[in-house]
């Protein structure tokens, strides 16, 4: 009936065209047997809502027949804004004299403008649903009257009222909801929600930013009282019966000094024909019930956040740092994926269990690396005295699988983290770069085996899955790169749209010892799509890898969490493929989307915050000079990196005389020859640094002669 009434009034307002249909004229169309006046306000309410229509002064038409259509605003910034649209994701430039006052996450209609960037551009021409209304700000006072400045929404002062009851002083960080909505962003009025302290410190702006994108860093009492009563519970005797007891192996984790909440454990055994391979996975799944109000929370939440040295966890720490974690020495529930890898690294056989381990050691990434390299003190020999011969066991089988990796074409593209440390006043002293050691390598190796696993046992059963997939470059991004590297004089002859990861690969690897292999990378890991979750097993461009999904962190990712229970009602519960397939078909569409879309989130919030962190940082060392490279070119400057991963901006006007920009990698100054370009290594002074907007200016430093 839906669909129908759908159907007959959507045909009426294509037939209208440019003069469109009142809803009176729209009630006469939709007239018959049953209907109602309700189900057609419904059903125009369904129409506008997934764009196939649109309102108008008073009347209905087709996107089309206007000329344009339905986005919605993604992104503020002072004087521009960018708008998603719903038809195929493409993001729209809107200049802000022509964004209606519209904010982010609001609905919007667009009209197309000639295109004078590298963006399609549009005009806002009206507003159909507002968002949440919300942005952060500083505050501020003139006269007697209180203001916010926006951080991104616009550049003027926008007039708020401050509750009676709340506390906030000038120059703090502040979330301000506007409540009343003019034209401009200038014209609107809004009230303080919240203050969290002097815009001049890291974790005010960091609490701000968490909040503005609505995450909490509490749970509600519900699901903190569940979390607390599973925890108290402990393992049931029944449930020890049930599962394969692997409490005799020498199992341990491996992970940072700092972490918390672990929830991967390995261990490793050669017989005559592979390595038996154990990677051991908290079973998280069998604590968060499917439905129930802990799922609920972490399907909402989607993935826990990190930045400095807060996490803001997916699930309780009843769960995520107790329970579920596998702590050294105490025995744990874990669904184990057991795999036998051939002595050519290849997977041959594995299966997945559900079982009771108890890890040996909580190993650390850096005490192992010591003991690899054959640094490690006599302290962290003993430490590790137990699980020695499988330490060097894994390190023989990780080299075999790296060399698979590579040899398979997977791309090896250098990226930069970085480590905050905060001291126990909650200062920041230092930022150091995360480095990737052996062990890390093993890990990763490991983890990369056991998702492999999963995604090909998924696709052989042809469950409901959620995979983890990487799809080939865009053209458009393709062709860039193809241009760069012709530039540069690199081979691009094999450079093409339905290029195999191999290629990309070997023009990494070309490179990789020259000068010009930061601008290669920086090149190739801008030509990359982002990796996302999906219900189809497309396979995963990056790992060149057919089947691959994400098994191994259910504490702290969603996907995860899904999989696992999806893997234990087939193989432990032994329900049945219809039963499967009614309980999880429309779901895993619905967790793929909301998983990607909540990464995404917090990919984003994670670097906020450590750019403000950076901030700080470098507010106590102004006036110093550094040696960084060059990072990144556009038309109005560049951006240099230091050593320790802060990066800096520097303004063209900044530089001696006039610069033209290549549209690639490269500023040059017609006049003196001079240039500047990705890779390119300089002397820069730190001139200025903003802690609330998480900017660092440098100015470049000519070297002594």
């Amino acid at each position: 009936m839906k669909k129908n009434i759908d159907d007959k009034l959507l045909a009426a307002i294509v037939r209208s065209g440019k003069k469109g249909l009142l809803f009176g004229e729209l009630k006469k169309v939709a007239r018959g047997k049953n209907i109602t006046l309700d189900m057609v306000r419904n059903s125009i309410q369904r129409l506008c809502a997934n764009g196939k229509t649109v309102y108008l002064k008073n009347r209905y038409y087709t996107p089309k027949a206007l000329g344009i259509y339905p986005a919605k605003i993604v992104r503020n910034n002072r004087t521009f804004c960018f708008a998603q649209r719903l038809s195929d994701d493409a993001q729209i430039f809107i200049p802000g004299k022509h964004s209606q006052g519209a904010m982010q996450d609001d609905f919007v209609l667009v009209k197309p403008q000639k295109q004078l960037g590298e963006s399609e551009e549009g005009v806002v021409v009206s507003i159909t649903q507002y968002g949440p209304s919300t942005f952060t700000g500083i505050l501020q006072k003139q006269g007697k009257r209180y203001f916010v400045l926006p951080d991104s929404l616009s550049k003027d002062l926008i007039p708020v009222i401050i509750p009676e009851e709340m506390e906030a002083a000038i120059g703090d960080k502040v979330i301000a909801k506007a409540i009343s909505r003019g034209n401009r962003h200038s014209e609107h009025r809004c009230e303080l929600v919240s203050s969290h302290g002097s815009a001049e410190t890291a974790a005010a702006c960091a609490a701000a930013i968490l909040e503005a994108n609505g995450i909490s860093t509490e749970f509600p009492s519900e699901v903190q009282d569940n979390a607390a009563r599973i925890a108290q519970k402990g393992i049931s005797d029944v449930e020890r019966r049930h599962r394969l007891d692997l409490t005799d192996l020498p199992i341990f984790t491996i992970d940072s000094a700092e972490s918390k909440d672990l929830d991967d454990a390995i261990s490793i055994e050669k017989g005559e024909h592979c390595y038996y391979v154990g990677v051991h996975i908290a079973d998280v799944s069998h604590y968060v019930k499917y439905r129930s109000p802990l799922d609920l929370e972490a399907f909402e939440r989607g993935t826990s956040i990190y930045y400095a040295n807060k996490v803001v966890p997916m699930l309780p720490k009843e769960l995520s740092n107790g329970i579920c974690s596998l702590n050294p020495d105490e025995e744990r529930l874990a669904f184990s994926a057991l795999l036998n890898v051939g002595f050519d690294g290849k997977l041959t056989n594995f299966t997945f269990k559900k079982t009771i381990i108890r890890s040996r050691i909580k190993g650390i990434y850096k005490e192992i690396n010591s003991i690899l390299d054959d640094t490690a003190t006599e302290e962290i020999k003993q430490k590790y005295e137990i699980v020695k011969p499988e330490i060097q066991l894994m390190y023989e089988l990780y080299q075999i699988l790296l060399k698979n990796k590579i040899k398979r074409g997977a791309p090896q593209i250098e990226t930069t983290e970085s480590k905050i440390l905060i001291d126990d006043r909650e200062q920041i002293v230092d930022i150091q770069p995360r480095t990737q050691g052996i062990s890390e390598g093993i890990i990763e190796e490991f983890m990369l085996l056991a998702n492999e696993a999963a995604a090909t046992f998924a696709r052989k059963q042809d469950i409901p899955f959620v995979y983890r997939v990487h799809e080939r470059p865009s053209p458009e991004k393709v062709s860039s790169l193809k241009q760069i590297l012709d530039r540069l004089g690199l081979p691009s002859n094999k450079v093409e749209p339905k290029m195999k990861p191999g290629v990309i690969s070997k023009i990494l690897e070309k490179s990789r010892d020259t000068e010009l292999f930061p601008i290669v990378n920086t090149q190739v890991l801008r030509t990359m799509s982002k990796a996302k979750y999906s219900e189809f097993p497309i396979g995963h461009y990056g790992l060149a890898l057919e089947n691959y999904s994400h098994f191994t962190s259910p504490i702290r990712r969603y996907p995860d969490l899904t999989i696992h229970r999806i893997l234990s009602d087939l193989l432990c519960y032994h329900d049945s493929m219809d039963a499967i397939q009614k309980r999880y078909q429309k779901f895993v569409v619905q967790a793929a989307r909301h998983s990607s879309e909540t990464e995404m989130l917090a990919m984003q919030i994670e670097r906020d915050c450590e750019d403000c962190y950076k901030a700080e940082y470098m507010t106590h060392h102004i006036g110093e000079i550094f040696e960084g490279i060059i990072i990144s070119v556009l038309g109005r400057g560049f951006y240099v990196e230091l050593p320790n991963t802060v990066e800096g901006y520097i303004k063209i006007e900044s530089l001696d005389g006039p610069y033209e920009y290549d549209g690639f990698i490269r500023l040059n100054n017609s006049v003196t020859g001079k240039s500047y370009q990705v890779g390119q290594h300089v002397m820069v002074q730190c001139v200025a640094a903003d802690v609330n907007a998480g900017n660092i200016d440098f100015e470049l430093v000519e070297p002594e002669k």
